[in-house]
């Protein structure tokens, strides 16, 4: 039984030798859909930190915080130079490494609301549609985070129940860390 398998290098997919022509650049094939599918999914997780509304929306406006609130088996780095000034169209340019691939992924702000909220969409990336609504929330005791994303998978039939346990865990590991670095902030005052 013959497999049939790619090679990718330098963003270029390759296919076997008797296709002796890339199908295209990485990025081109991983562009996300221009508008959300039927099939869309929705994740939507909260969380109250200790920290004030504007402390809270400043972590989150500083893009280099990401890193750090990324899970470590993702392999998550960012390729834009950094410090970046969030506005609306900023496009920002990261990589994971996704069951040992590496994938590139850039985002787009659509929204950007200082101290209220802001969207990030996907443009290139793993998934098939991603939308992520950060949202912010003034509460007794600190600030409500709320995460509202709109996604679907690649392959969905396939992929949809891994991708959504994932999913799961990269946003439990995101709300850890998130009290971890609030906490360590407040004690070191």
């Amino acid at each position: 039984m013959r497999k049939c398998f790619r090679l990718i290098v330098d963003g270029v997919v390759h296919l076997p030798m008797r296709f002796s022509t890339p199908i295209g650049n990485l990025s081109q094939v991983l562009a996300a859909d221009p508008s959300a599918p039927s099939s869309a999914e929705r994740l939507d997780r909260d969380i109250t930190v200790g920290a004030s509304l504007s402390e809270t929306f400043a972590f989150f406006a500083d893009a280099a915080n990401l890193q750090r609130i990324t899970p470590p088996w993702l392999h998550f780095s960012i390729l834009t130079p950094l410090p970046v000034q969030m506005r609306v169209d900023l496009e920002i340019a990261y990589r994971i490494r996704l069951y040992g691939f590496p994938l590139p992924w850039r985002s787009r702000i659509d929204v950007w609301q200082p101290g209220r909220c802001f969207v990030d969409r996907q443009i290139v990336g793993p998934y098939r549609w991603w939308r992520h609504e950060h949202r912010f929330e003034a509460v007794p005791g600190g600030t409500r985070v709320i995460d509202q994303v709109d996604y679907a998978a690649r392959v969905g039939w396939l992929s949809g129940a891994a991708v959504r346990h994932n999913l799961g865990r990269i946003f439990d590991y995101r709300h850890e860390a998130l009290q971890r670095i609030f906490t360590e902030e407040r004690r070191d005052r």
